[in-house]
């Protein structure tokens, strides 16, 4: 069977590289994971290296290519379709960035020929990001929960670890497939406060960026997300501040958090009633707007 990938052009010298997986169609609330990809991606000048073979992965009828129109030529079509690129750090290390849709079919069959082609160059640590809706304040620190199918990884990571059963995205199957090939395989998933979920969030792209620096062993400047990052959070207190049951929420919110940290336990219980998500949304856009 011919390889359902194929490289572009000549590869350079690839040594020990990490693998970062962030593929769209699964839960990025916020664009979290989205928006430290493109970070990354313009910090490292990743190139693409890698093309997979659109028909064997991708529905077109489900994910229709874009038609470039213009004076009614149609001048070119634009296909969304997964793809590896390869960038370095400022230390000259090297990432494999594995990106765009996940897989609309064949999905063993992809995350075997991630698991091939890992081998091959020799990933020493695939890290997916992801980020998921969550009861949390943003006067607190954005934690991190982390997946993986090696129970010793897990245990030596510092962070969050849940009992859940939930929908699996690619990340999960390319964790599996990457661990029975002994190589290391995790994810790393950022809790958004519900409130803020239809709107970007820095904070969370900025921990998830910490995150994976710390635990893939690379080195990333993130200081422009974290501006970000504090820019939006004065822009939310001003807006939480001028609505008193807002305000009310986000006191109910921060008790029940600290609460439950100095417990040493991550899940927060409400007694009261919490504006949605869509609605403080609604009131922090129309206050931009405003200003």
């Amino acid at each position: 069977m011919n390889k359902p990938y194929k490289i572009i052009g000549t590869l350079p010298q690839i040594k020990d590289p990490l693998l970062v997986v962030m593929m769209s169609g699964w839960i990025d609330t916020s664009s979290a994971a989205a928006n430290a990809i493109e970070l990354i991606t313009k910090e490292t000048s990743a190139v693409k290296i890698i093309d997979f073979d659109i028909d064997t992965f991708v529905d077109f009828r489900a994910r229709r290519p874009i038609m470039e129109l213009r004076e009614g030529v149609n001048t070119k079509l634009v296909w969304s379709t997964p793809e590896i690129s390869l960038g370095r750090d400022i230390n000259d290390k090297d990432i494999l960035l594995l990106t765009g849709p996940e897989p609309d079919t064949h999905w063993n069959l992809f995350a075997e020929t991630i698991a091939d082609i890992s081998v091959q160059f020799g990933v020493r640590r695939m890290i997916g990001i992801g980020a998921y809706p969550f009861a949390t304040p943003h006067t607190r620190a954005v934690y991190i929960s982390c997946t993986s199918p090696d129970k010793d990884l897990v245990a030596s990571l510092p962070y969050l670890k849940s009992s859940v059963d939930v929908p699996a995205g690619m990340a999960a199957a390319v964790e599996h497939a990457l661990h029975n090939r002994k190589l290391q395989a995790l994810s790393l998933w950022a809790r958004v406060p519900h409130y803020v979920a239809s709107m970007p969030y820095p904070a969370a792209s900025a921990a998830l960026l910490s995150a994976l620096c710390d635990t893939g062993g690379i080195s990333l400047d993130v200081s422009s997300m974290r501006e970000q990052a504090k820019s939006q959070r004065e822009r939310l207190d001003l807006l939480i501040a001028g609505n008193n049951d807002h305000s009310q929420m986000l006191t109910q919110l921060e008790q029940s958090f600290d609460e439950q940290i100095a417990n040493g336990t991550t899940e927060i219980n409400f007694g009261g009633p919490i504006p949605s998500g869509d609605e403080i949304a609604a009131e922090f856009e129309k206050y931009l707007r405003e200003r």
